[in-house]
């Protein structure tokens, strides 16, 4: 019996690992895209098209026929704010009515504040190049209360990822550029929720996973230019993480006090694919226009599964999603560039399997930015961004001890309201 406790008690916090990744982004679920201020200024369009550093993240070919070396170093602050609110949850402890599962009703700001940085470096030799990109694409930190109606199945949530991205590209030939690239990605993730106890007069028990693991993806792109004209299409593979780690369960009383004490595992899941297409065209000696469409392929998110002891595979049916944007750079004069763009992406969560530790949904991102060059080496970019995120249902019914004969159903019922974010970025570019 022990066992199957062990496991059962598992498969909320396996959940919660999954779920506890998303919904702090701002391009789609987990993901950031604030790895370029220059790309944050248009809204992410014409990345892949464009040249330099400051877009191997998204297309490795840009760096390629480069002549000499070029450096970027980028800083955002992350500011999300929103409403997370109890509609009417209920819990239904054995042999006991359904009952409301108490708690602060409403919790505002559920997720912290952030600052994430990110760089690039590249040399070239005439037609080869050679690059590197250090970023964070999947990190962020959520806080709710130990008294928040979301308790049992959010809690504290923190996940780091550092991507280190090696690149080579060619110039085939006048206009044809391809690039590729690795991408060896290290995670990191600490979460935790709370796990109610038989009996209501009882403290709540506590769960909390811990894991981290380096893993590799790869990237690929091609990039054609042609007078006014730049075409870029690039793809980014998922990276099946391994997190070795350990889940310390803590707190329980009575016919589940067994179940106390640390287990040593690893958990398994995979980061969407990412397909690209860009267009850039200068339509007047002065104003660029740009446009972007990626394909996210989320439904590599189907699941984590947690290793032996436990041996528990959870679904998590995420779906593949799309998004678009459009902008413009505006040279002012030869050393002073505006930016300005707007992007829609969808969420890849769904309705009916959301969690409250993923306050995801469909988003609006309006940015601006400028670009100074101080002198011909050294240029200062600079990006500010307002996304407004619809309101959604919270709506992901959960278990605790789940098909045993103490199985204590979450139905869950709440709302994401007032949902945004701002998003600041300050990066400068150097020429050596």
């Amino acid at each position: 019996m022990k066992k199957i406790y062990g496991r059962i008690l598992l498969t909320g916090t396996a959940s919660a690992l999954a779920l506890g990744m998303a919904g702090a982004a701002h391009a789609q679920a987990f993901y950031l895209q604030e790895q370029s201020v220059r790309a944050q200024g248009r809204a992410f369009s014409g990345e892949a098209a464009d040249t330099g550093v400051d877009s191997i993240w998204w297309n490795p070919a840009a760096i390629a026929g480069m002549e000499g070396g070029e450096a970027a170093v980028h800083v955002s602050a992350i500011l999300p704010r929103g409403k997370v609110t109890d509609q009417g949850t209920v819990i239904v402890r054995p042999g006991q009515a359904p009952a409301p599962v108490g708690g602060d009703p409403v919790t505002k700001n559920p997720i912290d504040n952030g600052v994430l940085p990110s760089g690039a470096v590249a040399y070239g030799f005439g037609k080869v190049a050679l690059g590197l990109a250090v970023t964070s694409p999947y990190s962020f930190t959520t806080n709710y209360a130990a008294d928040s109606w979301t308790r049992y199945t959010a809690d504290k949530t923190k996940l780091r990822t550092i991507d280190i991205q090696p690149t080579v590209a060619v110039e085939l030939s006048p206009g044809l550029k391809i690039g590729a690239g690795l991408n060896i990605e290290h995670a990191d993730a600490t979460l935790s929720n709370y796990l109610p106890n038989l009996s209501p007069l009882l403290a709540d028990g506590h769960q909390k996973l811990s894991g981290k693991g380096w893993d590799i993806g790869w990237s690929a792109g091609v990039q054609y230019h042609t007078g006014p004209l730049s075409l870029g299409l690039a793809y980014k593979s998922s990276v099946e993480h391994t997190l070795k780690g350990s889940v310390e369960t803590t707190g329980l009383l009575g016919p589940l006090a067994g179940q106390n004490g640390t287990v040593s595992t690893k958990a398994k899941f995979s980061t969407p694919w990412q397909a690209v297409g860009s267009i850039r065209f200068r339509a007047t000696d002065k104003l660029t226009l740009n446009g972007q469409i990626v394909r996210y392929g989320w439904s590599k998110f189907d699941s984590i599964d947690l290793g032996d002891p436990l041996n528990v595979s959870i679904p998590e049916n995420y779906k593949n999603v799309w998004s678009y944007s459009f902008g413009a750079d505006y040279a002012v004069s030869p050393q002073w560039t505006v930016r300005a763009g707007i992007q829609h992406a969808g969420t890849p969560t769904r309705d009916g399997e959301r969690d409250a530790r993923v306050p995801d949904s469909d988003r609006w991102n309006f940015s601006a930015g400028t670009s100074y060059a101080l002198n011909s080496k050294f240029t200062i970019d600079a990006a500010a961004s307002y996304i407004a995120f619809k309101d959604a249902t919270i709506d992901r019914t959960t278990a605790a001890y789940a098909g045993t004969p103490v199985q204590t159903p979450i139905l869950v019922d709440g709302t994401l309201t007032d949902a945004s974010a701002l998003v600041f970025s300050l990066g400068a570019r150097v020429k050596f």
